[in-house]
């Protein structure tokens, strides 16, 4: 028996079912397009913010600041390879390079830009970029090199941490003088290549004349002109050699120590790591704290912060290194008073 629908009524069931299997068709298709779009969408939602960090040297040379570095990031709550990527480029002790290399990290749309190891690095990142934020480290006053405009409200998007490596390079030579009494001239170490060279230069002219010494004034800015600067004051009894605060001189700490045992000669760099190589003495900013700081600093821009609301960082501690096993194989007497004031003594 066939079953016979009203004509009134066959319209409209039939519409009804048209218009049900056209919905479940659109609502699939719908759902089929968002599940495929999912995965993309997803890994752009966890995708790691990535931060450019821009080296003066290369990753050896720079090894205990750039774990410092990290150090300050895990502190700010960011871990290399799990919620943050690190993207490098150095410039091999080269600082023509380091304006192409920030350009190249802007252009790989970095979140950060981080710029330690120095003024140099600063001035190169800070000209490559006006919007993406630029934490800086070094030993400088960044308002006199023209990098911020004002330390507590720095203006734009560039702030970091200064530490004072610079403005104590005149003390170097004046203590360098008190374990060298005799000396009438130092050699003085100064890179032209750096910014701050002309102020520190100055700085020392005037601790010279008031120490009644002269000054000697060696520039270098290739690995080859050290040793024949230390061959040709290799009577260190009556000399000396000064180093202005430069990252060029401080990540060839080691290098440099080499040559001071070898040639005999008393010297005096900003690092620890001279000291801790076998040098006599160092007098500089504490590098392993500016650079932590400047980790945090990253930190915080990773969280949100505007470069322009966190004031620039002033690492005060000045730390003194006197390798007194050095100073009896010179032949030197380090007097008691320098002693007693020194951070560490190597005995």
């Amino acid at each position: 028996m066939t079953t016979q629908w009203p004509l009134t009524q066959q319209p409209t069931e039939v519409l009804r079912v048209s218009v049900d299997h056209a919905r479940r068709r659109d609502v699939l298709g719908w759902l089929g397009a968002t599940v495929a779009g999912m995965p993309s969408a997803l890994a752009q939602q966890s995708a790691p913010p990535v931060v450019g960090y821009l080296g003066l040297e290369s990753p050896g040379l720079f090894a205990t600041r750039l774990a410092a570095f990290r150090n300050g990031l895990a502190e700010a709550g960011y871990r290399e390879g799990r919620n943050v990527v690190l993207e490098f480029r150095w410039a091999e002790g080269h600082y023509g390079r380091l304006p192409g290399l920030a350009k190249d990290l802007v252009e790989r749309r970095v979140t950060v830009l981080a710029a330690p190891g120095g003024a140099p690095v600063a001035l190169a990142a800070k000209s490559a970029t006006a919007t993406i934020p630029i934490i800086f480290e070094m030993g400088g006053d960044p308002v006199a090199l023209g990098i911020v405009d004002n330390l507590a409200r720095p203006d734009g998007n560039v702030t970091g941490v200064s530490s004072l490596s610079v403005d104590v390079s005149r003390k170097r030579l004046e203590f360098l003088r008190e374990v060298v009494p005799n000396a009438t001239e130092f050699t003085v170490v100064v890179n032209p290549t750096s910014p701050t060279a002309h102020s520190q230069l100055q700085s020392l002219d005037e601790a010279a004349s008031a120490l009644g010494i002269r000054l000697h004034v060696s520039p270098v800015s290739r690995q080859e002109d050290f040793e024949p600067i230390f061959s040709r004051l290799a009577d260190g009894r009556k000399s000396g050699l000064v180093f202005t605060s430069d990252p060029y001189f401080a990540n060839r700490s080691r290098y440099l120590a080499e040559l001071s045992l070898r040639y005999a000669l008393p010297a005096v760099t900003q690092s620890r790591d001279f000291v801790l190589s076998g040098g006599l003495m160092s007098y500089g900013g504490d590098f392993t704290q500016s650079h932590l700081q400047a980790g945090l600093y990253v930190g915080e821009i990773l969280k949100g912060a505007r470069a322009s609301d966190l004031p620039v960082q002033l690492v005060t501690k000045v730390e003194l290194f006197i390798n007194a096993r050095t100073a009896g194989r010179l032949g030197l007497t380090v007097p008691s008073s320098l002693l007693s004031g020194a951070d560490t003594v190597i005995e």
